[in-house]
């Protein structure tokens, strides 16, 4: 059998908190075409000349928050599970970012060192979106092509429903929800509207009624709003949850044009409002802490939710290196060792 291996991609970090290393990692972050998809001039403008002047000094602050003696939160974690999952299986697994360090370039690198020439790639990311699964797959797959003929790359399919996906995220938050709480808020990483219509095979389906990611539609296969619900639902489902102790958003929007909604940093303060003052914050777009999750929610959101009344917010871990989230990955790579899986489709932008 020719030799295999695991691949492990989530989306990325600044090499550390100096301001500097992050204008270099949003530089590369947000020139990336399917992340924000204007036409290249329009792009490098709005990079340059209204983002990156003043935004790399307040995400380092953010970052400084949250930062780890071992380094960034999200890359210190995707160690850890990288090392956790070779330890189970009998193939090589390696570990890179879609921006920065570890880069797909040297993964790809030590892989073919060792003779590699069939790769499951896992992207770390539930769901499909261009500016996160898409641009992802793309990148490994554009790398190996160039520095790597001779492999060939499995994708694992977005698993946002999965039973071993969400049976990891029911799992993880049990501690949290048996400790009581007055509501449960479910926050998705938010995207412009615009990328779920660009992503819409039909162009006639999202976004175009009320009710489109209730209805069955082939564009839910790259529809990330509809995922995103199915995530949720299934959550609820598997935790006993009932309808009225939950609510769905989306965060961490960019620009003045209409991002997926409704928006977290809103409901949240709507929430304390509404009188409720022990809150649950999730996030299961995220498999690993990053920025988002902690700082964005767990010392913003803390904030927002208090001015608007409420008391104790409480963030529940991402997966991380949970055991039932590690041994989802295991039944990743045991299935496609066992039997070889259908390899993706993704289209290009």
């Amino acid at each position: 059998m020719k030799k295999r291996a695991v691949l492990l991609v989530n989306l990325g970090s600044p090499d550390s908190t100096a301001v500097a290393d992050v204008r270099t990692y949003l530089r590369e972050f947000l020139m990336d075409g399917r992340v924000l998809d204007a036409p290249y001039p329009i792009r490098w403008a709005i990079v340059h000349l209204s983002i990156l002047p003043s935004r790399p000094a307040q995400s380092a602050e953010a970052y400084h928050k949250i930062w780890r003696p071992e380094g960034s939160p999200l890359v210190a974690t995707g160690r850890k599970v990288r090392s956790l999952l070779e330890e189970r299986l009998s193939i090589p697994v390696e570990l890179a970012m879609r921006y920065r360090n570890p880069s797909i370039e040297s993964a790809i690198g030590k892989l073919r060192e060792q003779g590699v020439q069939k790769v499951l790639l896992i992207p770390q990311f539930p769901h499909y979106a261009m500016s996160s699964y898409e641009t992802a797959v793309v990148r490994v797959q554009d790398i190996v092509a160039a520095a790597a003929p001779e492999m060939s790359v499995t994708v694992v399919p977005p698993y946002y429903a999965h039973p071993d996906y969400i049976k990891a995220l029911a799992a993880s938050a049990r501690e949290y929800l048996d400790q009581g709480y007055d509501h449960l808020l479910i926050s998705f990483h938010g995207i412009p509207e615009r990328h779920l219509r660009k992503a819409d095979p039909t162009g006639k389906h999202c976004l175009i009624t009320g009710d489109c990611c209730a209805v069955s539609n082939p564009a839910h296969e790259t529809c990330y709003r509809a995922q995103c619900f199915k995530t949720a639902e299934a959550f609820v489902a598997a935790a006993g949850i009932s309808r009225q102790r939950y609510s769905v958003s989306f965060q961490s929007r960019l620009g003045r044009e209409p991002w997926l909604k409704p928006y977290t940093d809103i409901v949240l303060e709507g929430l304390g409002k509404a009188g409720h003052k022990k809150l649950l914050v999730m996030c299961p777009a995220f498999v690993a802490d990053c920025l988002e999750t902690l700082e964005e929610i767990g010392i913003r959101g803390l904030e927002t939710f208090r001015a608007g009344g409420g008391e104790q917010l409480t963030l529940i871990p991402c997966l991380n290196d949970h055991p039932l989230w590690i041994e989802a990955l295991e039944k990743m790579a045991t299935r496609w060792l066992d039997a070889a899986a259908v390899q993706l489709p993704v289209s290009s932008s």
